[in-house]
C-alpha cells in the first residue's frame, strides 16, 4: 500500500473513532510532510533508519514540542498500519520520543495580576483570592 492510500485509510479510521477535526487537521499536515519527504512510496519500504533520518533532518528546524508532535503522528500512523496488517513490522516502534524543551516561565505584569485579583474578588472565592495574593508576593 502506498503512503497516500495508507493516510486515507488511517484518516477514515480516525474519523470513525471520533478524533477531533483539529487533531485530524494537524495529522493531515504531518502526513503531507511525510509524503513530501519520502514520496508516495510503499509503506513496506519505510524502515526505522529512514524514519530516524527523517526526524533528524527536520529536528534542525523544529522546536522540541513540534518534533514531538511529528514523532507521535509517525508512531500512531505506523502502529495503525501494522495492527491493520498493511505492514509486517512497525518501523516506528524503536524510535524514542524527543525530550521536551525547557520553557522560560512567563511572568504576570502588575496590571494583569491586578485584573485577576479583581476578577477573583468579584467571584467571591476567598481561597482563590488568597492564592492570587500569595502568588503576587512570591
Amino acid at each position: 500500500m502506498q503512503l497516500s492510500k495508507g493516510w486515507e485509510c488511517y484518516l477514515d479510521d480516525k474519523l470513525i473513532e471520533g478524533y477531533s477535526e483539529f487533531t485530524l487537521k494537524a495529522y493531515a499536515i504531518q502526513s503531507n510532510l511525510l509524503i513530501k519527504h519520502f514520496g508516495n512510496i510503499e509503506l513496506c519500504n519505510i524502515n526505522t533508519e529512514c524514519l530516524k533520518s527523517y526526524l533528524v533532518k527536520v529536528s534542525k528546524s523544529l522546536k522540541p514540542s513540534s518534533l514531538g508532535h511529528r514523532d507521535r503522528f509517525i508512531k500512531s500512523f505506523f502502529r495503525w498500519a501494522h495492527e491493520e496488517g498493511f505492514i509486517t513490522k512497525n518501523p516506528s516502534s524503536k524510535i524514542k520520543e524527543p525530550k521536551p524543551g525547557k520553557r522560560i516561565p512567563k511572568f504576570l505584569t502588575e496590571k494583569k495580576l491586578g485584573t485577576y485579583v479583581k476578577h477573583v474578588y468579584h467571584q467571591g472565592s476567598m481561597r482563590l483570592l488568597n492564592l492570587c495574593i500569595r502568588l503576587a508576593v512570591e
